[in-house]
C-alpha cells in the first residue's frame, strides 16, 4: 500500500475510486465501505484509495478553540489505522495535513482542486451523512452534480447496523470506555488492541519489582485505567500481561499519556521492538497513590487479578475443549 502525507505528485496521481473519512477504528461500517470500494476499484481497473486527515478535524477545530475537551479521543493511532486500511485491500492512502487553509476550501475549490486535479477521482463512495468545504457547507447532492460536471461517479454507503445500533466511530468510543471489549469486538469485528514501538521508561517499574514495556500515547486515548492484556511479537504466541493506560498520577504530573505492560514470567530486553497489545478485559480506574509502597500493593493486586483472569479462561477453554 503507498501512503502520501498530502496529494501525490504528478507520476504517482493515477486514476483512482476513492473514499473519504476520519477511519478512526476502522469498524465493521468502514469495512463496509472500503469493500465496496475495492470492488468498485476493481471493475473500473482504477487504484482504490482512501483520504483521511491528520489531525482529525474535531481536534483541530477544538485546539484552535483553546476547548481541547470538544476534541474526540482516538481509537487508533496513525499507524494503526494505516494498517487496517492495509489489511482491507487499499492500494493508496493520502494522509491530508487539517489545517486552517484546508479547512477554509470552499466545496467548489475542494472538488477541482483535491478530488479532480490532485488525486483524477473516477469513482468516490462517501456516507450518506457526508459534508465537506468550509463550514461543512458541501452536501452530498452538491457532490454528485460536482460528479456529473467533472466526470466522476459518486455512490452513497446505507448506515451500517449492528442490531439496532450504529455503527460508528463513536459507539466504539463509548464501548471502550466502558471497558466492554466483547462490545468492542462486535463493532470492530475483531479484538481491540494498540500497537507500538518500546521505549525507555524511567525504570520505576524494575526498582517496584514490576519491569514494564513502555509504549508513547500520542493521542487522547478513547480508553484508560488497567486492564487485562496479552502482548504479540514477542515470542511465537500471545503473552499475558497486566497494562496500565493513563497518566501515572503517582509519579507524574507532566499530563504524558503512556502505556505501561508488565508481561509475566518474562526478562527479555525488547527495546525498539514493534509490539501489538491486545486488551481483553478492564481490571479498574487508574488511581492516585499518596506514596510508593502504596502504588507497590495495587500493582501486586493488579498483577493476581490478571493471573486469575487467565486461569479461568484457560479452565473455561479446557472445559469446552471437552464437551
Amino acid at each position: 500500500m503507498k501512503v502520501f502525507r498530502g496529494l501525490p505528485n504528478d507520476r504517482a496521481r493515477a486514476p483512482c475510486a476513492l473514499t473519504i473519512g476520519n477511519f478512526d477504528g476502522v469498524h465493521r461500517g468502514h469495512q463496509a465501505l472500503l469493500g465496496r470500494v475495492r470492488a468498485a476499484a476493481g471493475g473500473l481497473g482504477l487504484e482504490a484509495a482512501v483520504m483521511t486527515f491528520e489531525p482529525h478535524p474535531r481536534e483541530f477545530f477544538a485546539q484552535r478553540s483553546g476547548d481541547l475537551s470538544r476534541a474526540p479521543t482516538r481509537i487508533a493511532n496513525l499507524r494503526d489505522k494505516l494498517q487496517s486500511l492495509a489489511d482491507n485491500g487499499i492500494d493508496r492512502v493520502i494522509v491530508k495535513h487539517f489545517n486552517s487553509h484546508f479547512a477554509s476550501m470552499a466545496p467548489e475549490e475542494f472538488t477541482e482542486r483535491v478530488l479532480v486535479h490532485g488525486l483524477h477521482v473516477k469513482w468516490l463512495m462517501v456516507g450518506d451523512d457526508f459534508c465537506y468545504g468550509a463550514k461543512r457547507a458541501g452536501t452530498v447532492a452538491m457532490l454528485i452534480e460536482a460528479g456529473r460536471k467533472h466526470g466522476f461517479h459518486v455512490e452513497t454507503l446505507p448506515t451500517v447496523m449492528l442490531g439496532e445500533q450504529r455503527v460508528s466511530s463513536s459507539a466504539v468510543r463509548a464501548a471502550l470506555a466502558a471497558g466492554d471489549f466483547v462490545r468492542t469486538g462486535e463493532l470492530l469485528g475483531h479484538s481491540y488492541a494498540m500497537s507500538g514501538h518500546v521505549i525507555h521508561g524511567q525504570k520505576l517499574g524494575r526498582t517496584l519489582g514490576f519491569p514494564t514495556l513502555n509504549l508513547r500515547v500520542a493521542h487522547r486515548p478513547a480508553l484508560a485505567g488497567i486492564f487485562v492484556v496479552q502482548v504479540h511479537g514477542l515470542a511465537a504466541q500471545p503473552l499475558p500481561a497486566v497494562a496500565s493506560l493513563g497518566m501515572r498520577p503517582t509519579v507524574d504530573d507532566s499530563g504524558r499519556m503512556l502505556l505501561e505492560v508488565h508481561v509475566f514470567d518474562f526478562a527479555e530486553a525488547c527495546y525498539g521492538k514493534m509490539v501489538q497489545v491486545e486488551f481483553l478485559a478492564k481490571i479498574r480506574d487508574e488511581e492516585k497513590y499518596d506514596d510508593l509502597a502504596t502504588l507497590t500493593d495495587a500493582i501486586a493486586r493488579d498483577g493476581q487479578v490478571a493471573r486469575a483472569w487467565f486461569s479461568e479462561r484457560t479452565r473455561a477453554l479446557t472445559a469446552t475443549d471437552r464437551i
